[in-house]
């Protein structure tokens, strides 16, 4: 049996998605600029990542219950076309608060096609005892995207400030459009019966494994997509705070943060092929553990010397991302085929809406607890808002049993 590395189809696909996340983390590497150029507050600040979050969220879910109806591969290439074209829009056009809200909206709104019925794809095409690891790639894909967003930003504000950023941003995710549609252009498009089996209610009603595991994902999502939304404005500060210009730890921090989306993308694999090998339950409940401690300490240590705060964000991402791909192959292995789609509508729902709030409710921690124009004894209690959800995850996690 082959390694997975080895499957020319899954790489490609993988490939493809790094290309179509490059807009992904642009906002975030930009923001230490951004709310000074335009004079953001911190939850003004949070509202975009909080807009984005809330349209992804909706295209998810509407993503995922297409994929019932007219199959995943169809889905998945015409989310990548239309993801494409808003990030074209964003590049041009995003120039304010207002647009920028409104852009990276739409590219949220257009974007949900390329995850999940992707994972649907994923469980098409692999078999149970390597779907771990399967699902771990794909996952990575996103986190090498991430990266590579943060590098190519950071490479860019420096040529020429955040509208050469948001330019790059919109204009690369078309690359990856072009090797999805070839990649798949041979791939089968399933759709299952859905007049088999149990409906969706009694499967939502008496699967305690479902209900749990859509908990599970929900708090790791508070926890996760605060944690990205936030932590290249508190490396930022942390070198402000040391005496950098704003401009240069704008660029630093995005370099530092793309290093955690690389740690993430060999956590996603490495993580997905431990629970193949030791069960889904023990490695969730520790990664949501660790990611909670993680959550309650990371933001006292503004102060920190970089090289500690690098490396303990490094360990932060790889626990939060970890168990990403664990939650995703326990679901398809919990729900039947034709349920899975729509049951992956509600989780995306439930996940990134909670993904949503979090951002704000750091936010406006940040406003409420600042002394002055100093923020720095704000951090803390902002980053154990996320602990509030690597905690959900734990627990949610430790009541997961077996299929």
């Amino acid at each position: 049996m082959k390694p997975l590395w080895r499957d020319g189809w899954l790489m490609a696909i993988c490939i493809g998605r790094i290309f179509m996340y490059m807009n992904f983390m642009v906002y975030a590497a930009c923001l230490p600029i951004l709310r000074s150029e335009w004079g953001m507050s911190a939850t003004q600040a949070g509202s975009i990542a909080s807009g984005f979050s809330i349209c992804y969220a909706a295209s998810l879910a509407v993503a995922s219950w297409l994929s019932d109806h007219f199959g995943a591969r169809r889905i998945f290439v015409l989310s990548a076309v239309t993801s494409a074209t808003t990030s074209l829009m964003f590049g041009f056009f995003a120039r304010d608060y207002a647009t920028t809200l409104l852009f990276y909206s739409l590219i949220g709104l257009s974007h949900g096609g390329v995850y999940t019925p992707g994972i649907v794809l994923m469980a098409e095409r692999f078999p149970v005892l390597r779907r771990g690891s399967a699902v771990g790639w794909f996952i990575a894909s996103t986190s090498l995207g991430y990266a590579s967003s943060l590098t190519v930003s950071g490479l860019l504000i420096a040529l020429g400030g955040y509208k050469f950023a948001f330019l790059g941003a919109g204009i690369l995710p078309s690359v990856g459009a072009l090797i999805l549609l070839i990649t798949l252009k041979n791939t089968p498009n399933v759709v299952h019966d859905r007049s088999a089996g149990l409906s969706l209610m009694a499967v939502l009603k008496d699967g305690r494994n479902v209900r749990s595991l859509m908990a599970g994902y929900a708090w790791h999502c508070w926890e996760l997509l605060g944690m990205w939304a936030w932590t290249p404005a508190f490396l930022a500060a942390s070198l402000v705070f040391s005496g950098a210009a704003s401009i240069q730890s704008a660029e630093l921090a995005a370099y530092c943060v793309a290093s955690m989306h690389i740690v993430g993308a060999v956590a996603s694999p490495t993580m997905g092929h431990l629970s193949d090998l030791l069960g889904r339950r023990v490695v969730l409940t520790g990664l949501g553990a660790a990611g909670a401690l993680l959550s309650m300490t990371f933001g006292w240590l503004i102060a920190a010397p970089l090289p500690i705060l690098v490396g303990l964000m490094l360990v932060y991402g790889f626990v939060v991302i970890g168990d990403s791909p664990v939650l995703s192959a326990a679901m398809t292995e919990t729900v039947a085929p034709n349920r899975l789609g729509s049951i992956l509508a509600i989780r995306s729902l439930l996940g990134f809406g909670a993904g949503a709030v979090s951002p704000v409710a750091f936010g406006m921690v940040i406003d409420h607890l600042r002394f002055g124009d100093h923020v720095a004894l704000a951090w803390g209690p902002a980053y154990m808002v996320f602990a509030i959800g690597g905690l959900g995850a734990t627990w949610y996690a430790w009541h997961f049993r077996k299929p």
